[in-house]
């Protein structure tokens, strides 16, 4: 079945709001102060381009994003007692984005054409076979070696009486990394409150394939703080997506039941990480995509630190959520805070369509085409307990 817009879509900002932030400590609505939006030069590319750095702030959090790759840098939010501290995994310098994010970790980054992974970087699409760049085991990975977290995206600024935020938008050419059509892509990040919403729309000018995803990493504890295996995960979903030694999906929708993929209650990400099971094996560690439950916008994902009290729940209207548990972070790269990033030092819940669905008919359809829009919307709303 097609991409095509839905009704969920349209609940407004403030609405919105009011849904997700039911898990904030209780305030004086009208004491709290208006949300705030600010910009400073982060860098300048090789080329001239001038990258920009928003910082939207309201009583309850505050994250940088930067116009190169549409990168959340800083994400600060406050633990149980109060204290801020920044929850995501990044770079201080736009050189080591430049440099170190791609490929790698893709820190934070806005991903597309197509997030996740393309087997042997070729799929059909209306009799024309198309042959995208290998880029991770003989595999397409998060739209190629130049996707979309490596442009300068063109910003602007967004405000309200509630809500603060920054459009992004980016036209990729036909064939841009052999993928068919110029595709014109915005994601609107927005915030309100505890909660920062991402709004993505996309068009194109000839039929093509569209799946686009931020790979933020999170450490709830504080980033650069260690490890992640304590934070304790619940997944809405009943199944997943197997894969094989490359990490491209069998086909197969499998329960979670029985399983070391069963996060239908809370657990602990490292209590049954090194369990020997097969699949996490394949990916040394998570790296797979959950069959969220139900339809429309809903709850896909709610993590806890026990120590900050920190809790992050993601809402989504997509079909999937990848789980990938930071297993390639290998201690080369050092972070925002210079601190040495090691295995499992942060985790990323990527809301997407199915991984390689343009090769899977029974997926949900990634297919794109002209005079339809792409539009899907992600919330991150963060408390403390």
């Amino acid at each position: 079945m097609p991409l095509r817009p839905k009704k969920t879509l349209l609940i407004g900002v403030a609405a919105l709001a009011a849904l997700v932030t039911g898990m904030l400590p209780a305030v004086n609505a009208t004491a709290a102060p208006s949300p705030t939006i600010s910009k400073d030069l982060f860098g300048t590319l090789s080329d001239g381009t001038k990258v920009w750095r928003y910082t939207l702030s309201s009583s309850a959090i505050s994250v940088k994003i930067i116009t190169y790759g549409g990168i959340v840098q800083r994400l600060d939010a406050p633990d149980r007692h109060g204290h801020r501290a920044n929850v995501v995994l990044g770079f201080p310098k736009l050189d080591d984005y430049v440099a170190k994010n791609n490929p790698g970790p893709y820190f934070g980054a806005l991903i597309g054409r197509y997030g996740n992974r393309i087997a042997k970087g070729t799929f059909t699409l209306d009799g024309t076979t198309y042959h995208l760049p290998l880029n991770n085991n003989g595999n397409s990975l998060h739209g190629g070696p130049k996707g979309f977290d490596t442009k300068a995206w063109t910003a602007t600024p967004v405000k309200t009486k509630d809500a603060v935020g920054v459009r992004l938008d980016y036209t990729s050419p036909d064939g841009d990394m052999n993928y068919p059509g110029t595709l014109k892509a915005s994601v609107t990040y927005t915030l309100s409150g505890g909660s920062l919403r991402l709004d993505y729309r996309a068009t194109t000018d000839k039929a093509t394939i569209v799946n686009l995803t931020n790979h933020s990493y999170f450490n709830l504890a504080g980033e650069g703080s260690g490890g992640i295996y304590d934070h304790r995960l619940r997944l809405n979903a009943d199944r997943y997506t197997p894969v094989d030694s490359t990490l491209i999906p069998t086909g197969q929708l499998a329960p979670v039941a029985g399983t070391p993929m069963d996060f239908t209650k809370a657990t602990p990400i490292g209590a049954r990480i090194r369990d020997g099971f097969q699949q996490l094996a394949y990916g040394q560690g998570y790296d797979h995509n959950w069959v969220l439950n139900g339809s429309g916008f809903r709850l896909a994902a709610e993590v806890g630190e026990p120590t900050s009290g920190r809790v992050l729940k993601i809402y989504t209207d997509q079909p999937g959520i990848q789980f990938y548990s930071g297993n390639f972070l290998d201690g080369t790269l050092y972070g925002t805070s210079g601190r040495q990033y090691r295995q499992g030092d942060g985790f990323a819940l990527e809301t997407q369509h199915f991984p390689d669905s343009p090769n899977h008919p029974d997926f949900p359809s990634t297919v794109l085409r002209p005079g339809q829009t792409y539009r899907t919307s992600t919330v991150w709303s963060l408390s403390a307990h």
